[in-house]
């Protein structure tokens, strides 16, 4: 019996020591918070850089008609794409994107990341457990406060994009020459001409598209039971936002336009007040503030959903992977 009385011991430590050995789930925990915000800028630049460079001949499109006093119709628009195309060749339809995407892929980045981190914040002054549980205005919120805050740090980049996309190559060769000579001829205050209505534009638009894509998803979510929707159901869901969005925020986006780009067509535009009492005045309400609203319902949710798709695509397979090399090592 003594050898028996002895084997009851020598096994309990064993026991012990192995579950001992199992590794804490504490850094499985902390895991996501410690690279959400780096994964949220990483798939935010790359969202926004593939979305611009989708729609970047359409967009130069619409700013064109947007600065000028031309009337816009698909045949007109057709005709200066094509005229495009034969006075510089199929690369001067993507002129001014090296300028998007300098700007945009700092916008976007910015954009996306601090949507993340708004929602968590108010989902935590809310109450709310998880980010995706949001109330309506709480959404809505995120939505805003992301899209000003992204505005705010990469203004001077879209006042130099819409320069370049307006004015000959001779004018602006590049990015560094348009600040150059914007900033020697004009001054600095140039480079933040028509901050104000895009601020005010901002706020409905980025609120709205946020609000209504992550209310698409989580109304998808209850009604089907899956957690996360097929690419192209995503696709939809951002069309659907970019269309109501810009729509409610077009008409100072077209203010904007005119006041950014006022060095260079000549015009006099100096306030939002001003600058839209002279649209209306020499256009018209729908052919001037929505001058070009009919290429943004197409270029819009194409950008948008694109963007928005991208985002979520990249951000889930970039996590899994992070996932994967943890629990591998």
């Amino acid at each position: 019996m003594a050898p028996h009385a002895n084997d009851q011991p020598s096994r309990l430590p064993v026991a012990q020591a192995t579950v001992l050995a199992l590794p804490p789930s504490s850094p499985a925990k902390d895991l996501r918070p410690r690279w959400t915000a780096l994964d949220s800028l990483l798939c935010g630049a790359f969202a926004g850089a593939v979305a611009k460079t989708v729609i970047a001949p359409l967009d130069r499109t619409k700013i064109i008609f947007q600065v000028s006093s031309k009337r816009f119709s698909a045949k007109e628009a057709c005709r200066v794409v094509y005229c495009t195309y034969l006075e510089g060749g199929l690369l001067s339809l993507w002129r001014g994107n090296s300028a998007t995407m300098v700007r945009v892929m700092p916008y976007a980045a910015i954009q996306f990341c601090s949507h993340e981190q708004y929602k968590r914040l108010l989902g935590g002054y809310y109450g709310y457990q998880g980010k995706k549980n949001l109330p309506p205005f709480p959404r809505f919120l995120a939505g805003s406060l992301a899209g000003t805050s992204a505005v705010m740090l990469t203004y001077p980049l879209d006042v130099v994009r819409a320069r370049m996309a307006v004015t000959a190559r001779e004018i602006y060769s590049n990015i560094l020459h348009a600040f150059v000579r914007i900033s020697q001829e004009e001054g600095v205050k140039t480079l933040y001409r028509g901050f104000t209505p895009t601020i005010l534009g901002v706020i409905p638009y980025a609120g709205i598209t946020f609000f209504t894509y992550e209310t698409l998803k989580k109304l998808h979510t209850e009604k089907t039971n899956r957690s996360q929707p097929y690419p192209h159901e995503r696709l939809a869901f951002g069309a659907c936002a970019g269309v109501i969005g810009q729509t409610a925020s077009y008409p100072l986006d077209v203010v904007r336009r005119r006041m950014q780009t006022a060095g260079v067509t000549g015009s006099s535009y100096t306030s939002i007040v001003g600058t839209m009492r002279a649209i209306v005045t020499q256009e018209g309400v729908i052919r001037g503030l929505y001058k070009g609203l009919s290429m943004n319902w197409i270029k819009g949710p194409v950008c948008v959903g694109i963007s928005l798709t991208t985002f979520d695509i990249t951000q889930n397979l970039l996590f899994k992977f992070h996932q994967t090399n943890y629990f591998t090592h």
